[in-house]
């Protein structure tokens, strides 16, 4: 089978994020990693916390801890989250490891060599207070647009203003709030991408066809306006060091990479970090550099939200292009727009919207899964609000599926006992189900494959009203007053359709069908996928063997419920 490398957007270190970042990237490829594993795929997915920037800095100094204490802190917090949201990564790492100080700095060194690299002099902010240089967002002060008063110096959050820190009226340290500042000269490093504009357009016109609208589209029209040279070094305590037997002069000032350019090579340093913990059975390089890869070549695969897709889709593959070595490009970009709150914007820093420790705190991970992936933000953003979660979560998940296992289960305990009943032979009605399940998994299946999640949700949500459908067709409570033999068939049939649904719904909801599969006493049940051919013939359950009625699996969601959340999340966002 083929092998996939899968990758979500780095969430960034400086706190718990919200739903919109968890819909945007990790969750959606945690889908698609989990359904690829079940058909028997080859799938390496690789994640990490971004550690490096300015606010990784600051919200330390918030925080009274060192850089390095805070990033590990909160590396194990944002993890403790995705492992309560049941994200199947293969290897979540960190962009401050040894091996992305490693790669990274073999990056640079490379396309310094292949004259991808310019040292030059600019004029920046500097701190006499603070003894050195500001970083942009190290300088605050009053937006000359809007009048905001903590307005950054790359961009005022108020307004959404692009900004220089030269820009701000009554600028201050954002270090020791210090005014006294001046402006000197610096040296940084340079990437040319101008030099690569050609060949990103090469190959961003060999893949733009494959990918989404909303990826080519934004891959477009920034090579549309050109691609411009930028730094990638910044003066900050915390970050990949230049090399010193390179740049000796820069590294004797302390320069550090960017974030921007160091965190996509973090992928690769996720990876190495994975195969290092077993380096006899594991080879990071034969899944990122092609000459590596053997004759089963990788796909690979990147889900990320539309404000990162211009980092993916030019910036570093002309970071990968100019170092002239064949490292693996992404094959297929995943894009997303973004969930909002009520139609407003979730946000961090001002804690607006459900961030996802809260969430969990709710209800458990598999209600979340379920409504985000089934209102995913693909063709255009979409809204999350409480009376949708709500009445999605009733519908779909309590009384669509939760109510056909527990009274399918219930219903035969108590009228033929603890073991699967025998009935008669599969009549017209089971014929006519076996059809319809059949072809609702194949359209499943092939949503699944084109990776457009809103449809795979609706082609697994009518997989389960299919059985509601018989159910109430045959109505096997009626039926037993007549025909026990019948009620023993549609039963079984039903029992058939859990274990089904327990299969192919374990991407979507992992620990709901982990429940329905374990209602069975199933000797081998080691079936990773069922067919639409196999599912026809809805036999996997046989007769006689023991079954157990599982606790509800979803509970309904009241009146009460939807007002106690507006009350403590607002019912629409913050002015």
């Amino acid at each position: 089978m083929a092998r996939h490398l899968i990758t979500s957007a780095l969430p960034y270190i400086n706190g718990i994020k919200h739903l919109g970042n968890m819909v945007g990237s990790m969750l959606p490829a945690d889908v698609y990693s989990r359904y690829l594993r079940q058909r028997g795929h080859d799938v390496l997915y690789i994640c990490a916390t971004d550690e490096h920037g300015t606010p990784a800095e600051l919200a330390a100094k918030e925080a009274g801890l060192s850089v390095a204490e805070f990033c590990a802190q909160a590396h194990d917090a944002q993890k403790a989250v995705y492992d309560g949201f049941a994200l199947a990564f293969d290897y979540f790492g960190r962009s401050s490891s040894e091996q992305n100080v490693e790669i990274t700095q073999h990056f640079a060194r490379r396309l310094n060599e292949n004259g991808f690299i310019e040292e030059r002099a600019i004029r920046q902010v500097y701190s006499p207070t603070d003894g050195r240089f500001l970083p942009d967002r190290y300088v605050e002060g009053t937006c000359p647009h809007c009048g905001y008063d903590k307005a950054r110096g790359d961009q005022c959050e108020n307004c959404t203003r692009v900004l220089d820190p030269t820009d701000l009226i009554d600028p201050r340290s954002a270090i020791s709030g210090s005014t006294d500042l001046e402006v000197r000269e610096t040296k940084h490093l340079f990437l040319l991408q101008s030099k690569l504009q050609h060949e990103v357009e090469e190959w961003v016109a060999r893949h733009e066809d494959e990918w989404p609208q909303l990826a080519s589209s934004i891959a477009r029209k920034w090579l549309t306006e050109g691609l411009h040279d930028r730094a990638i070094t910044r003066d900050l305590d915390w970050g990949v060091p230049v090399p010193a037997d390179t740049w000796p002069e820069l590294a004797a000032e302390g320069k550090v990479f960017y974030v921007w350019f160091d965190a996509p090579i973090e992928y690769i340093g996720a990876t190495k970090e994975w195969s290092d913990l077993d380096p006899e059975n594991r080879d990071w390089k034969s899944w990122w550099y092609e000459a590596d890869s053997g004759e089963n070549p990788v796909r690979y695969t990147e889900f990320m939200a539309k404000d990162n897709v211009p980092f993916h889709t030019v910036m570093f593959p002309a970071t990968e292009l100019g170092v002239r070595e064949p490292w693996k490009k992404v094959d297929y970009v995943k894009a997303f727009n973004w969930l909002t709150y009520y139609g407003g914007k979730f946000s961090t820093s001002q804690r607006r919207g459900v961030f996802t420790d809260q969430a969990l705190d709710i209800l458990p991970a598999d209600y979340w899964r379920y409504f985000l992936i089934a209102n995913a933000p693909e063709s255009d953003d979409s809204s999350f609000t409480w009376e949708h979660f709500t009445a999605t979560v009733n519908k779909d998940l309590a009384d669509t599926l939760g109510n056909f296992v527990n009274r399918v289960l219930s219903f035969s305990k108590k009228r033929f006992g603890e073991e699967v009943p025998a009935g008669g032979e599969p009549g017209a009605a089971e014929t006519k189900l076996g059809e319809e399940i059949a072809r609702l998994l194949a359209e499943y299946e092939e949503q699944m494959e084109a990776l457009q999640f809103r449809k795979a949700a609706a082609a697994l949500r009518a997989l389960w009203s299919a059985g509601n459908s018989y159910l109430e067709e045959k109505a096997p409570w009626l039926e037993i007053k007549t025909d026990q033999e019948a009620a023993a068939l549609t039963l079984r049939t039903a029992m058939n359709l859990i274990h089904l649904y327990a299969v192919v719904s374990e991407p979507f909801i992992p620990a709901t069908s982990a429940a329905m599969r374990q209602a069975f006493a199933l000797e081998n049940d080691t079936a990773t996928w069922i067919s639409p051919e196999a599912a026809r013939a809805l036999t996997a359950v046989p007769v006689g063997i023991p079954f157990t009625v599982p606790p509800v699996l979803f509970a309904k969601l009241t009146e009460d419920d939807l007002e106690t959340y507006k009350e403590r999340f607002g019912g629409e966002p913050a002015a």
